[in-house]
């Protein structure tokens, strides 16, 4: 019974710790409060659950813990005012409150779309945006999340401290802007959870912390496209997440070394989430009002649909590619797109536009560009140059397991 109980804590924890915590920013306004009242819940049921039963609704019981703890810690210390103000408006919440009953003054059902857009603020710097993004929707503690983006603790602490401060001085409304804001607003979100999800599926990004990351960006994409089912980029980052990490089992042996796509063992490939993609997908571009993480997704579906790499349709993903210039316009786009052209026209015509971004100084420092075209001159017989090329790479590599995969390819050419 109490392994029971504790694995139905351990999954509201992952279902409900961003709402819980919405709800009590939302009626308090102060983060850290709603924080520690939102660990004080969990912490009370598993102290209540083993002895009453888990709850027909953990969420709505959670929720409402965690406002009747911070209105006791509000009458405690309502020495001031403001803090009077902050107990009377909690009180009149109906038993039930976190079941997401109680619109706001947005008229939007759901706190933790108020959460995503007040996290990527544009007040706030880019790392705070994640780092509270992270923090206040998916319960990852502080040293979790320092650990997958490879920051010691303590300058993570930082971030966030700061921008909660930056929130509470500011004034910084817990609201969805208004519609004429919403579309940059919404982009700049989408930004962050994509962000979110390379942090994680990055070559090399195999830790326990980097997978939970990925889960939870992937588990956000869902909400929001959930949440906002009129825009089609929403569902197209979505269907982008679960293109690819259909492939994550196949990207790595089980030595943990990089293998990549052309090699890949295709039957560990997750179907049932290439399914999923591709609906999410279709259904986004049934909107006609296609954007970059449409275009992106698109690309993943043609990789994830060829059941062996002959099949890929190379001249479909060149177009969009070039498509993706058009929207997104990039030296990482024309990298992408060399190579696509590489595959249809040859690789002395993927080269040139590589070489054209070389030489334009726009990707310096980039170790994807001399690894591509490390690959494109092997491919074409120049061994020196091709040599000269994967040690450029070699020096810029940002992880271990890239680092091997290129050494590999380096002695390939001896």
């Amino acid at each position: 019974m109490r392994d029971a109980v504790k694995e139905a804590v351990a999954a509201a924890w992952s279902r409900e710790w961003g709402r819980v915590v919405a709800a009590v920013i939302r009626q308090t306004g102060d983060w850290d409060l709603a924080e520690e009242c939102a660990q004080d819940a969990f912490e009370h049921a598993l102290e209540r659950w083993p002895r009453d039963g888990v709850p027909r609704s953990p969420g709505a019981w959670l929720t409402t813990t965690a406002r009747n703890r911070a209105l006791d810690l509000l009458r405690r210390a309502a020495n001031e005012s403001v803090k009077l103000r902050q107990a009377a408006r909690l009180e009149p919440g109906p038993p039930d409150a976190g079941s997401d009953a109680l619109a706001g003054d947005d008229g939007l059902p759901d706190d933790r779309l108020r959460l995503v857009f007040t996290c990527c603020h544009p007040a706030l710097p880019l790392p705070a945006q994640v780092a509270l993004t992270l923090r206040t929707l998916t319960g990852l503690t502080t040293a979790e999340i320092a650990r997958a983006f490879l920051v010691p603790e303590g300058t993570m602490a930082q971030r966030l401290t700061r921008a909660k401060n930056k929130i509470r001085n500011a004034g910084i409304p817990f609201r969805v802007p208004p519609q004429e804001l919403l579309p940059e607003r919404t982009e700049a979100v989408l930004a962050i959870l994509y962000l979110l999800f390379n942090a994680g599926y990055a070559p090399g990004a195999a830790g326990p912390d980097q997978q939970r990351v990925t889960a939870e960006a992937i588990r956000l994409a869902r909400l929001l496209a959930g949440l906002l089912p009129e825009e089609p980029e929403a569902a197209g980052l979505l269907a982008l997440m679960l293109l690819h990490h259909a492939r994550a089992a196949a990207r790595t042996d089980a030595a943990g070394d990089l293998v990549p796509l052309e090699e890949q063992d295709r039957s560990r490939w997750d179907r049932q989430r290439i399914a999923e993609g591709t609906a999410v997908l279709d259904a986004a571009l049934a909107r006609r009002r296609p954007g970059p993480y449409q275009v992106q997704a698109a690309i993943a579906a043609c990789h994830a649909e060829a059941e062996k790499p002959e099949a890929t349709d190379w001249a479909q993903i060149a177009g969009l590619y070039g498509e993706l210039a058009r929207m997104a316009p990039g030296p990482v786009v024309e990298l992408n797109r060399a190579v696509a052209v590489a595959m249809v026209q040859g690789p002395a015509a993927g080269l040139a536009l590589a070489d054209a971004l070389d030489a334009s100084g726009a990707l310096a420092g980039y170790h994807l560009l001399p690894a591509t075209r490390a690959d494109l001159l092997r491919r074409l017989g120049r061994t020196p140059e091709a040599a000269a090329a994967y040690r450029a790479a070699l020096d810029l590599a940002p992880t271990e397991a890239e680092r091997r995969f290129l050494a590999r390819r380096l002695a390939s050419l001896a």
